[in-house]
């Protein structure tokens, strides 16, 4: 009887355990000495643990074998330890009888069926619309559930293309967020998506983001040549020639980025009008695309003043050591020449300083420069040529050159009374080239002894050929391959857009 009173003892107290009858179908919190019976067929319940003494005991029973489906998650006391961790604790074995046992401040609470709970994500380089992604960085991460997520970033980009829009992504965790920025502008900008928030209730994921929604296009970029309306020639007796219009272009280095569906301001200067005996010759005006701007060409000197100040100068009149304007964005004119016979200096050209007048000629105007915006080469921008008289003396004598055979050339008179050469009048700057005119004669021998009109400006625009531009008429559209050129020839303003 005693042996069997010793075995009973052994049986009833061995385990020292309470076990509560009552299942668990929610979060509690345990108790010292207890066992527990926990379903977790519907959710992941979490077991709070009370203040851990050295040898206590709790026991955590898999009741419907549902743990591996919904993990039962222990939250330690405080700062108490759980396997020598702070880590949440977690039993996600099918069945598992759970027994914790608290050892000391340094382990814990700890068991054989209990692991800690982290959560690792592994991001696989993202994927979508042909876009060249960097890696996540960091590309792998460890916390426990709704701890914070450490920020994560990756970048997307495109060669020769641009990226807009805001982009869908799929893929993302629960409890992590995305957002994004666009730097940059034109082909190759460079989107940035960070990732930040909280670790999802999982155990491990490998997460491949797919990104989708975002507008990749060849971006809008445009190179330009704008030139200014060429100045007009001189008068009233050896007028120098008209200077060239200012020349601004990208061509050959880096276009400008526009946007679509936005007003672009252009306008096409149109040459000065020829100089009359009484009055100044005029400048050139400008021409303008967006806010690029070039000034028009200075007008040539008449009898005995200087030239006209402009983006080339122009020529000083005859008859008098004049002196050619100052040329901002081109060259000076030439000086006017005296004494008798004289010739006009020749108007500053975007190549070359105008050539002074001298006793057989007046100034050849300044070259221009060839541009190949459009494929062709041409010439813009050439000064035209002073005027020469008293053709009495100068017998032989032939006009002055416009340069680059687009300045107008400059008039010469016939004989005073005899000997000397056929009277020219002097002749325009070639129209939307920006070029000078070409300064007047003296004598009313000739039929026109007034200086001559500049040529006006011009705006021609390279962009690439899935665009078109609208707005403004007047303009002619040609393609090289993968790109169009839009050429603006009439006077005057409006606006254009892109679409």
């Amino acid at each position: 009887m005693a042996l069997t009173k010793l075995t009973s003892n052994l049986i009833e107290g061995g385990t020292g355990t309470d076990w509560v009858t009552a299942i668990q179908t929610s979060n509690f919190t345990a108790a010292a000495g207890k066992g527990y019976f926990v379903n977790t067929t519907s959710q992941v319940l979490y077991v709070n643990l009370p203040v851990g003494v050295v040898g206590m005991e709790i026991t955590i029973q898999d009741y419907a074998g549902t743990f591996a489906t919904n993990k039962v998650i222990l939250n330690a006391n405080g700062s108490e330890k759980i396997q020598g961790s702070a880590l949440e604790g977690k039993i996600n074995t099918n069945n598992a009888t759970a027994v914790l046992i608290y050892q000391d401040a340094t382990k814990g609470w700890t068991s054989q069926d209990v692991e800690l709970n982290v959560t690792t994500i592994s991001w696989a380089t993202p994927t979508g619309q042909s876009l060249t992604y960097s890696a996540p960085s960091p590309q792998s991460s460890q916390g426990t559930a709704a701890a914070t997520f450490p920020t994560t970033t990756f970048t997307a980009t495109s060669a020769g293309k641009a990226i807009s829009g805001t982009a869908t992504i799929a893929g993302l965790p629960t409890g992590i967020t995305a957002a994004q920025t666009i730097t940059g502008s034109g082909a190759g900008n460079t989107l940035t998506v960070t990732l930040t928030g909280t670790f999802p209730a999982t155990n491990y994921l490998n997460t491949n983001l797919t990104l989708s929604g975002l507008s990749i296009f060849t971006p809008l970029t445009v190179s330009y040549l704008v030139v200014g309306g060429g100045g007009a020639g001189g008068a009233s007796g050896f007028g120098g020639g008209g200077g060239a219009g200012g020349l601004k272009t990208n061509f050959g280095g880096t276009a400008v980025s526009l946007i679509v569906s936005t007003n672009y301001l252009v306008t096409i200067g149109a040459g000065g009008s020829g100089g009359g005996s009484s009055t100044p010759a005029p400048n050139g005006n400008s021409s303008v695309f967006n806010t690029i701007t070039a000034i028009g060409g200075g007008g040539g000197g008449r009898h005995i003043s200087s030239g006209g100040n402009g983006a080339s100068g122009g020529g000083g009149g005859g008859d008098g050591t004049t002196s050619g304007g100052t040329g901002s964005d081109g060259n000076n004119g030439g000086l006017g020449y005296d004494p008798s016979p004289e010739g006009g200096g020749g108007g500053g050209g975007f190549g070359a300083v105008g050539q002074n007048g001298n006793t057989t000629q007046g100034g050849d105007g300044g070259a221009g420069v060839q541009n190949n915006i459009d494929g062709n080469n041409s010439f813009y921008a050439a000064g035209g040529g002073g005027g020469l008289g008293r053709g009495d003396l100068i017998s032989g004598s032939s006009p002055a050159a416009g340069g680059s055979s687009i300045g107008g050339n400059g008039g010469i008179n016939k004989a005073f009374g005899g000997g000397g050469s056929t009277a020219a009048n002097p002749t325009t700057g070639t129209t939307n080239t920006g070029s000078g005119g070409g300064g007047g004669s003296s004598s009313s021998s000739t039929t026109s002894p007034g200086g001559a009109s500049g040529g006006s400006g011009i705006v021609i625009l390279r962009y690439p050929s899935s665009y078109t531009i609208s707005g403004l008429s007047g303009n002619t559209d040609t393609s090289i391959t993968g790109v169009k050129i839009t050429t603006f020839t009439n006077s005057g303003s409006g606006n254009i857009q892109f679409n």
